[in-house]
């Protein structure tokens, strides 16, 4: 899986955890916390529904603060 095909699927999930963000300009480079509001319950359901779209544990206790930081997670972990 491309790291293009994990950030749509990945924007997917952040539209599904934050149904009022406009997730278009959603880019490798934005903030999680800054531009997404992303907090700990966010990241918590974000961490279960990424689970279930990629099909894979999600077992880190690393803080991501870059949607690209989560892509290449995702990456790492399914592409193994």
């Amino acid at each position: 899986m491309t790291q293009q095909e994990i950030l749509s699927g990945l924007k997917e999930v952040i539209g599904a955890v934050k149904p009022k963000l406009d997730i278009s300009g959603v880019s490798m480079e934005t903030s999680l916390l800054n531009d997404l509001g992303i907090d700990s319950l966010s990241m918590l359901l974000m961490s279960l529904a990424i689970e279930n779209k990629f099909g894979f544990q999600f077992s880190t206790q690393t803080p991501f603060e870059k949607v690209g930081d989560v892509v290449n997670y995702i990456a790492s972990a399914i592409n193994k």
